[in-house]
């Protein structure tokens, strides 16, 4: 067998939260290169029919859906929706997330507070219930990616809404925790935590902040940020036979920002 043939993904089919913009869109782009169909989520009609049909020129299905992933109502519909496309999902990354609101500790309600911990964290939970618990129904294992970031590991200094990093320190042990529990079934469950990413939200907020941005830069050893094509490969290791004997992982691309 040639080595490429373990990275080959025909014959799957991969569900992927926010998967028309930014990190999403490379990794369902990369994946679908690969061989697998997509079905893809996101709340913006237009960047959601352009990312599908980037999917069909490859010569693969997509089928776009338009939700608000951090609502769960909107969460569990679009999943069950999904469903009804195929039951054969054998591929789910949980990708979408976001500080969005930078609101200090002592000035966040309640409200805001449970809103950005569905955003970054009920929607994987979630997902995995639904399509991962599909995947055990179905028996036939499969791969499920989380994608969390450094900050589940280290706070920035200066930068306030503290859901984000507690949120994605808890989708870390999500995934170990899951992880141990299915993977008797052939399920795998990952976790991918990215750096500084140049994703349209960091693009925007490098423009306000140069000064800030100047700062990130000086503590990334290789000098500069991801681009989000940087993702795509990896996406597709795990999701791959290559990565059959590893679950559980948690696996940081961040130009060794973290180290």
């Amino acid at each position: 067998m040639n080595i490429f043939d373990k990275f080959q993904l025909n014959n799957k089919t991969l569900f992927i939260s926010g998967g028309s913009r930014g990190l999403g869109r490379s990794m369902a782009l990369a994946i679908a290169e690969a061989g697998a169909d997509v079905i893809l989520t996101g709340r913006n009609k237009n960047s959601l029919e352009q990312t599908a049909s980037e999917i069909s020129q490859l010569g693969r299905k997509a089928y776009p859906i338009q939700a608000d992933m951090s609502n769960p109502k909107e969460c569990e519909k679009a999943c069950k929706e999904a469903l009804k496309i195929t039951p054969n999902i054998n591929i789910l990354i949980n990708n979408i997330g976001g500080r969005r609101e930078s609101i200090p500790t002592e000035h966040m309600s309640i409200n805001d507070w449970n809103k950005y911990m569905d955003l970054n964290l009920t929607h994987a939970v979630l997902c995995t219930k639904l399509i991962g618990g599909n995947m055990l129904s179905q028996g036939k294992g499969g791969r499920i990616i989380n994608i969390s970031s450094i900050n589940a590991f280290q706070s920035i200094r200066g930068l306030n809404g503290r859901h984000y990093e507690t949120a994605k320190a808890a989708l870390v042990q999500f995934t170990k925790a899951t992880a141990i529990d299915w993977a008797q079934y052939g399920i795998t469950v990952n976790c991918i935590c990215p750096g500084v990413f140049m994703t349209e939200p960091n693009i925007k907020w490098s423009k306000k902040e140069p000064e800030a941005m100047k700062n990130f830069l000086s503590k990334i050893p290789v000098k500069t940020t991801g681009d989000p094509d940087d993702l795509g490969p990896l996406a597709v290791y795990i999701s791959s036979d290559s990565s059959k004997y590893m679950t559980g992982s948690v696996i940081v691309i961040d130009g060794g920002q973290t180290c």
